[in-house]
């Protein structure tokens, strides 16, 4: 879970597609029970869900039904009878349903709290400090359900207190909301890389076509790598004055930024 670029859901109730989803290039899959799964089809999902993890062996995260639903205690009960170690709760907003959450799973689980409500933006900082969190999620289409801010634009003072969230908590980057779309890689992968440069760690995928993009747009770019090879070089050959590359002043915090993107992107100095 160190590296979380993508993140892949797959309906629960097609297992057909499970591992697919787990051979698709995504740093990790969902394994959805809530949105993606009819009321009707849930007993189903939840059993080829927990049948699964059972017997492939494969780590996957489950996304359950949010608490105060009638399928809440039985998708935390199949997933701990499986054995699962991660899990993304929807609607969260109470970090008290959180810790009930990871008692029900053992006391172990690593939990991904999904940002869906205003409430929930509200107190973003009290979730990523609730024991067990791992990333902090934004669920950009409920989100803008649940708040009628329907253009993008707006959403950006959420999707920044996430990031501090996050940060303030301890926690790695949080992962944003997906893309509608899957047929445009080049827009799917400039996306991913605003994200990013918003201080974004990975972003949710619902089709495999977007996970090459999606990762492609959280590595650096070519032209950041070239910037990061030529500060580093700068800054060994410059002894103690003062650098300068792109005539701009390079000092320590640029300069470890570009040992970052040298290190994600595989670049030498």
């Amino acid at each position: 879970m160190n590296r979380l670029r993508s993140l892949l859901f797959v309906p629960g109730d097609r297992p057909e597609r499970f591992d697919k989803a787990a051979d698709a290039g995504a740093d990790a899959i969902i394994l959805d029970l809530e949105d993606a799964v009819l009321p009707d089809a849930k007993p189903a999902a939840r059993q080829a869900v927990a049948g699964w993890l059972a017997a492939s062996g494969r780590a996957a995260i489950v996304r359950i039904n949010s608490a105060g639903t009638p399928w809440f205690d039985d998708d935390l009960r199949a997933a701990r009878q499986a054995g699962c170690r991660a899990v993304m709760v929807p609607k969260s907003e109470d970090p008290a349903v959180l810790a009930q959450v990871r008692e029900q799973l053992g006391g172990t689980a690593v939990l991904f709290p999904l940002i869906e409500t205003a409430l929930g933006a509200e107190n973003a900082r009290e979730l990523a400090r609730a024991p067990g969190v791992s990333r902090l999620v934004f669920g950009s289409v409920d989100f803008a359900r649940d708040t009628g801010i329907q253009d993008e634009r707006g959403w950006l003072p959420t999707r920044v207190g996430l990031v501090l969230a996050s940060r303030l908590g301890g926690l790695a980057a949080p992962i944003d909301g997906t893309a509608l779309s899957w047929d445009d890689p080049a827009t799917l992968r400039d996306m991913a890389a605003a994200a990013r440069r918003l201080g974004f760690g990975g972003q949710l995928c619902i089709h495999p076509r977007q996970v090459q993009p999606v990762n492609q747009g959280f590595l650096p770019s070519e032209d950041e790598l070239d910037w990061a090879r030529r500060v580093v070089q700068a800054v060994a050959e410059g002894g103690r004055g003062a650098i300068t590359v792109d005539g701009k002043l390079v000092d320590k915090p640029l300069h470890d930024l570009a040992l970052a993107w040298l290190a994600q992107g595989g670049g030498a100095a």
